[in-house]
């Protein structure tokens, strides 16, 4: 990892631009910290997670992380994910906190037999929604940006949840260039989103101008995968193949990272950091377009977001 006293690699031509969502972000951050009692931050792993960390290093140096990383571990996400949590979070000092809905992983919650909108609701919302209640959480960061999916657009910076942890798009608070707010009842809380300004391109920029890790599954290589449903499946040892089902060895990277049986990759050259934002220039499709869980209709974005998720 490379020290935050040490000068980050030449600056890319929109850096004032990242300097400003920077500054916007690093200010919510200490905004939240001082008015909310117990606040944690929600770590999926992923590429906006890492920014969120490194931001909120930047917040409070030379002093340590003040709030605990929480991750949902569904028992369903890729190793490497997995093992980049638990090597970051050390090598930062930060204090990790791993939930896991232990009843429903017993009882065989899968994708498979259930569907998105079951699996999720037990193994990501009960989950989520049980660990910030044993933490006695009254605020949880979020790395959702609204340009990536239009629930997450409807979102406020700061964001009400119920006694319940439930979200209502049409009773939310009203929020003024930057004044938030942090009011709240016994059993409430607060989502904040430091990150809601900022786009994908944004992302990869800030990554590859501060030279933060990420999980080498971002990064294009050949993978064994299988194509199921139209989506390029990563293939791992014991992985049942449905009828028709053949292994390839496809070049591909990760635009987005979730449990494995529900995240599909892109087939891509794109094997450095440059090379994702060179080719991001060329996308029209969505970032999220190889999540099934958007696309079940039945357990949509905004649906699972009213019952309690991220």
């Amino acid at each position: 990892m490379i020290g935050l006293e040490q000068e980050a690699v030449s600056p890319p031509a929109q850096l004032n631009h990242l300097q400003a969502l920077e500054a916007e972000s690093i200010a919510i951050l200490r905004e939240a910290v001082a008015e909310f009692a117990r606040p944690v931050m929600l770590y999926s792993i992923g590429k906006d997670s890492s920014v969120m960390l490194r931001l909120a290093q930047k917040a409070f140096y030379p002093g340590k992380i003040p709030f605990p990383l929480l991750h949902v571990d569904t028992s369903y996400k890729f190793p490497e994910m997995i093992q980049f949590r638990d090597a970051y979070a050390r090598e930062i000092g930060a204090e990790l906190i791993v939930h896991r809905n232990e009843e429903a992983i017993a009882a065989g919650a899968n994708p498979y037999t259930l569907g998105t909108q079951n699996c999720c609701g037990l193994l990501k919302t009960r989950s989520l929604l049980d660990a910030l209640a044993e933490g006695g959480f009254d605020a949880a960061f979020g790395g959702a940006r609204r340009d990536e999916e239009k629930s997450r657009a409807k979102e406020r910076v700061y964001s009400f949840r119920d006694g319940a942890g439930q979200w209502d798009p049409k009773n939310q608070r009203p929020e003024l260039w930057s004044l938030y707010n942090s009011r709240l009842r016994k059993g409430e809380s607060i989502r904040v989103f430091p990150l809601s300004n900022w786009t994908e391109m944004d992302i990869w920029l800030y990554l590859y101008a501060e030279r933060i890790p990420i999980v080498p599954l971002y990064f294009a290589k050949e993978r064994p995968l299988v194509v199921r449903g139209g989506a390029l499946t990563l293939y791992s040892e014991g992985m049942k193949l449905l009828p028709g089902e053949k292994v390839e060895t496809v070049k591909v990277r990760m635009r987005s990272l979730g449990c494995a049986p529900c995240t599909g990759a892109i087939r891509s050259e794109a094997d450095t950091l440059p090379k994702i934002i060179e080719e991001l220039m060329t996308f029209r499709r969505s970032e999220r377009e190889n999540r099934a869980i958007d696309h079940d209709e039945e357990g949509s974005m905004e649906v699972k977001k009213r019952e309690g998720y991220f």
